[in-house]
């Protein structure tokens, strides 16, 4: 990067830290640190909400996945402004006139203290699984891309959300969330400028729009029932319901970042923002991806972007073999430009004819040049085996960073690498706050050290904030390679999430079950949904991931149902009463 860059990434990262210590500024006590002052505005609530989900990966895969497979990834989100519905009306008044610090709180009140913990610790297991997701991924990419150590980069990002987390607890993370939307948001809106621009001299915004219609790349909805396709309509408004549920309603992640509303009105305001703005926010994503896509129909693509695996082929005994696809894949670039100015020069004629031919061509050499891509990643496959390295094969997550690094104007890219920074920084933190409060409140003080000072209290949870934070760096630096980053952190949510949404789904809905029944139910399901991925990964089933966070819901709420008819009336928790008056 050029020194300017350096600059720009220093300045903003130290500036967005330096604001949420100065803020968060003064004494503090156990409640202020882990719940905050309860002074945030709905906007800065919905924000924050929006940045604890929007990781690094978010900015670095998505815009890889539609180049690659199109709009179809937005189907993902349709169910989250229901979502944000169903928790604003139901949920949100429960935490609020309980008056918890964290959502497993209720759960004791419910069914007892021994599906409290439970519910705890598979929430512990989950984020802290992600948390080490949430540095490995933008670390991995960065370092390859720009050289630098990966260990250094895990440790870097680890280390400066340790220590404004550390210091400001619940408020540093929500202050700091909202520059660093600022700064996400104003970047990615750039990014977009910057390539309808870098288009070619001749070629406007709607020709290429047009042209990426043709090639099919803007089709959004999907209203197939296919088990084989991850993205569709109903695994949105089904499976992703459930697990935009879960995700907001039951992981403390979430949840303390709307429990920290000056009122009521002001976290239901702040839910409903991000129902409204994450959808548009994940489209612009998206384009900006389609747009990248767009941009290398009219210049020279790599044809694989992790320049680590291209090194290793070059030197290995794949070298000739590579050289010559490389060759190939040239060629038919230069054919497929040729094609798609003829499409564009169809469109603006508006001949019927022309139109189809021309699509037809552009269409028949985009697939001949995916075939070569493909090859490439099958000498990259096999040069891993035979050498035993550990290669990505896929290439998606590199895309959008080859782009910023390679294309964009001195500055900006130090600019769009502080978006990924922030990123990494706003959800790695918020986990981080949510692991320690989760374990000192429903664990620590709760089961072990249950009559110590406010001061004690406060004391535990920094160092816990330090020890989830050296857990989640270690789980990064050790790591495996994923064969797509967005993907790995919402299979890892939704191999946990159903059954913990399922036990709150219980709480709420099914007054007649009790503590003994939904905790044996948490098990089975919890232990069937792992079962069920297992068996999806080694082919014994088709099963898209996202149908895991309503079958575990659903499992947990039937087994439950019918294990209370055969326990009988047994409760070891006293039951809360929910009605208007708390």
């Amino acid at each position: 990067m050029h020194l300017i860059d350096w600059i720009v990434l220093g300045s903003t990262l130290l500036l967005i830290v330096l604001y949420g210590v100065w803020k968060t500024r003064g004494k503090q006590n156990m409640e202020s640190y882990l719940r905050g002052t309860n002074d945030l505005k709905w906007w800065t609530i919905g924000l924050s909400i929006m940045a604890t989900q929007a990781s690094a990966i978010t900015f670095l895969s998505t815009p890889g996945q539609a180049y690659q497979d199109g709009m179809g990834f937005a189907q993902f989100y349709f169910g989250l402004p229901v979502a944000m519905v169903i928790l604003a009306v139901f949920v949100l008044p429960i935490y609020y006139r309980l008056k918890v610090f964290t959502a497993y709180e209720y759960l004791e009140g419910r069914f007892g203290v021994e599906t409290r913990t439970l519910t705890a610790i598979l929430f512990l297991i989950q984020r802290g699984l992600a948390a080490g997701l949430t540095i490995f991924a933008p670390a991995i990419i960065l370092s390859t891309i720009l050289g630098w150590n990966l260990k250094l980069t895990i440790l870097f990002i680890g280390a400066v959300v340790i220590l404004y987390t550390t210091l400001g607890g619940t408020r540093a993370v929500s202050q700091t969330q909202k520059q660093q939307m600022i700064v996400i948001l104003t970047g990615m809106f750039i990014a977009f400028l910057v390539i309808i621009n870098q288009l070619p001299e001749g070629v406007s915004f709607n020709d290429a729009v047009g042209v990426a219609g043709k090639m099919g790349k803007l089709e959004v909805v999907d209203f197939s029932f296919d088990l084989n396709n991850r993205y569709t309509f109903w695994t949105g408004m089904l499976g992703g319901v459930f697990l935009f549920m879960s995700y907001f309603g039951t992981d403390q992640s979430q949840v303390q970042r709307y429990l920290s509303g000056k009122s009521l009105t002001e976290s239901r305001l702040g839910l409903m923002m991000n129902g409204i703005v994450k959808v548009p926010m994940q489209f612009l994503i998206l384009f900006v991806g389609i747009m990248v896509f767009m941009f290398y129909q009219f210049n020279q693509p790599p044809i694989h972007y992790n320049n680590t695996n291209v090194a290793a082929l070059e030197n290995s005994i794949y070298a000739d073999e590579y050289a010559t696809l490389n060759e190939e894949y040239n060629e038919i670039f230069q054919e497929k430009n040729t094609a798609i100015y003829s499409l564009i020069e169809a469109q603006k004629n508006k001949s019927t004819n022309d139109i189809a031919t021309a699509q037809q061509q552009v269409n028949t050499l985009m697939n001949q040049e995916i075939a070569v891509r493909d090859d490439v990643r099958d000498l990259i496959d096999n040069l891993a085996s035979e050498t035993n390295q550990k290669l990505e094969k896929k290439d998606t997550d590199y895309v959008f960073i080859t782009f910023v690094t390679n294309h964009l104007p001195i500055g900006l890219v130090g600019l769009l690498i502080a978006v990924i920074f922030s990123a990494a920084m706003s959800s790695t933190a918020s986990e981080l706050n949510a692991l320690a409060t989760t374990t000192v409140i429903d664990l620590y003080r709760r089961s072990i050290a249950t009559e110590k000072s406010s001061d004690h209290y406060l004391k535990a949870s920094r160092w816990l904030t330090i020890l989830w934070g050296c857990i989640a760096v270690s789980f990064a630096l050790f790591a495996q390679l994923f064969d797509n980053l967005i993907e790995a952190v919402n299979i890892v949510g939704s191999l946990f999430y159903g059954a913990i949404l399922g036990v709150f789904m219980v709480a709420f809905f099914m007054k007649f079950v009790k503590g003994k029944a939904v905790f044996i139910a948490a098990l089975i399901g919890e232990l069937i949904v792992i079962a069920l991925y297992i068996m999806e990964r080694n082919d014994i089933i088709d099963l898209p991931y996202l149908w895991l966070n309503l079958i575990g819901c659903v499992l947990v709420m039937l087994i439950a149902a019918i294990l209370q008819s055969l326990i009988g009336d047994n409760n070891k928790g006293k039951e809360l009463i929910l009605d208007e008056e708390g």
